[in-house]
């Protein structure tokens, strides 16, 4: 007798293939008007205007790297403020303690640095990165998403998810091979 035990395949959603961007974009917005919140669209290039189409809120990117910035330009300032007035003060040229000019460079340099790196961890941050995997990638279909062709998944974890349900749903929009993804 064989002790051979089965693994049980784990479902992460539904994906289905769409023919062009148009369709895509089309699909998005009736995904979205469904009521589905978890889903994904996947194109081999950008496609203007999905960012609505999917119901998606402004990015806080912005913000974070703002915020990156106003410290860059805070920490620049005192830095230099507290070696020339507190630390070190020393009177050169009969110039006072707090000379701003001279604190222009350096202040700008730290502003842009800490702007780029609010940016850089913002994104990563925001896009949940890394992410060493995703269910999608047991689809052999979606394979030709960077090369010609367009798809929607939707996640197990949407509150509206049901697997039956969600297939036929891709189906109704327009969705060619539909599929179930599952993997170990």
């Amino acid at each position: 007798m064989s002790d051979k035990s089965v693994t049980p395949k784990t479902e992460y959603g539904v994906v289905a293939r769409f023919e062009d961007p148009g369709a895509l974009l089309h699909a998005a917005e009736k995904v979205r008007d469904a009521g589905y919140t978890k889903f994904d669209c996947h194109s081999p290039f950008p496609i203007h205007g999905m960012d609505q189409a999917m119901g998606l809120k402004q990015s806080k990117v912005g913000l974070i790297a703002g915020a990156g910035a106003t410290f860059g330009f805070i920490l620049g300032l005192w830095l230099q403020w507290w070696t020339s007035t507190i630390d070190y003060p020393i009177v050169i040229a009969g110039k006072p303690f707090f000379s701003y000019q001279a604190y222009v460079p350096v202040t700008f340099g730290l502003t842009v640095l800490f702007g780029a790196i609010g940016a850089v961890a913002g994104m990563f941050h925001v896009n949940r990165m890394p992410q060493w995997f995703h269910g999608v990638f047991h689809s052999e279909n979606f394979a030709r998403f960077s090369d010609d062709a367009f798809f929607v998944s939707i996640e197990k974890d949407d509150p509206k998810y049901d697997r039956t349900g969600a297939l036929e749903f891709l189906k109704s929009i327009g969705g060619a091979e539909p599929e179930v993804l599952e993997g170990e």
